[in-house]
């Protein structure tokens, strides 16, 4: 009897751990995802530069898909202007080294000084790159 009891509590602590992991992982791909979206608001070059891969492919709403080199002149020089960003709904699965985060965005545009205000369910996926979370993709479809 001892030694099911001993084995229970082993693998009661190996399922802790494990959550424990998957937890602290989920916390690191979550502030990936608030990275981005700060630095989609800011349009800092070196933020942008910071949480997206070389390979970038960033898909908008509309069909358009973008590389890093596009996304990044959108961004700084203004063409893409994110004034406020809110995120609700945010899911996080993680698979080895890839996180998929989906989420509802709303947010206040000001592309090309033209005001506007766009809903969107969006899904990123990151990869973990030397110890970091970065964005790899990124596809939008309009919010019905």
């Amino acid at each position: 009897m001892k030694k099911y009891i001993l084995l229970f509590v082993l693998l009661l602590n190996f399922a802790l751990s494990e959550s424990q992991a998957q937890t602290k992982t989920e916390k690191a791909v979550s502030g990936a995802a608030e990275n981005l979206r700060l630095a989609m608001i800011s349009g800092n070059k070196a933020d942008l530069e910071n949480i997206t891969m070389e390979e970038l492919s960033y898909g908008h709403s509309g069909g358009h898909v973008e590389f890093k080199k596009e996304f990044m002149d959108k961004f700084t020089s203004g063409k893409s202007d994110f004034v406020s960003i809110n995120i609700t709904e945010q899911t996080i699965q993680i698979i080895k080294k890839t996180a998929i985060v989906r989420h509802i965005l709303v947010a206040e545009t000001n592309d090309n000084n033209k005001p506007s205000i766009v809903k969107l369910k969006v899904m990123l996926v990151f990869l973990k790159s030397h110890g970091h979370w970065k964005l790899a993709a990124r596809q939008a479809v309009k919010q019905l």
